[in-house]
């Protein structure tokens, strides 16, 4: 056996398995936005849970009516439900990626796809809770006014102007909500999400 031309067969030898080590750091270089969203996340979990837990109080905080505490808490069980499954699904998202695998490329796609997934997830559960937080801001503005209500009620005084009222603000804070929610998920999830795209991006070349 020609040990020489054994060696240099060898050496010649080329695997199109064989991941480069650039592969492997373009791999790993997708882990630091991931643990910036792992991070966003915690700190979300823990702002929408004492955000709820304060909303309760409103009624106490802004001295309601029996009449009204009895409305606002009818409400509010409702808007916990919606909340307790949206942040159920925030919070196993988030034990997913605490898990993800991010050493192969596909690994590293089926996580970012879940990335997007949840952020427009989150964006229904904000579009989903905008009516509930609208209805609690009109009942602290109108909480002593509620003759004028009761009044409107019974068509003893024209309901055009509160209405009218109430219709601009329902606009006004459904195109504002638009904005900010927007503006929050690509700040504190899109642009990490973006870099990861990125990463897969690079791997295909």
């Amino acid at each position: 056996m020609d040990f020489n031309n054994l060696q240099s067969a060898w050496n010649n030898d080329k695997s199109e398995n064989v991941v480069l080590p650039t592969n492997l750091e373009k791999l790993q270089s997708a882990n630091t936005p991931l643990d910036k969203i792992r991070k966003n996340l915690k700190k979300e979990f823990a702002y929408q849970l004492l955000s709820i837990v304060l909303l309760g109080f409103i009624p106490v905080l802004y001295k309601f009516t029996p009449l009204v505490t009895t409305a606002f808490y009818g409400l509010f069980a409702l808007f916990l439900v919606i909340c307790g499954y949206f942040l159920a699904k925030l919070f196993l998202f988030y034990k997913r990626l605490n898990v993800a695998n991010t050493n192969t490329k596909d690994n590293l796609y089926d996580t970012y796809f879940d990335i997007r997934l949840n952020m427009e997830m989150y964006k229904s559960f904000t579009y989903s809770v905008m009516p509930f937080a609208l209805a609690f801001g009109v009942m602290i503005v109108l909480k002593d006014h509620s003759q004028l209500i009761t009044d409107v009620i019974l068509n003893k005084k024209s309901g055009d102007a509160i209405i009218a009222g109430l219709f601009g603000m329902f606009i006004g804070v459904m195109i504002s909500a638009a904005f900010i929610t927007e503006w929050w998920v690509n700040h504190f999830y899109g642009k990490y999400a973006k870099e990861i795209r990125k990463v897969i991006d690079e791997l295909k070349e």
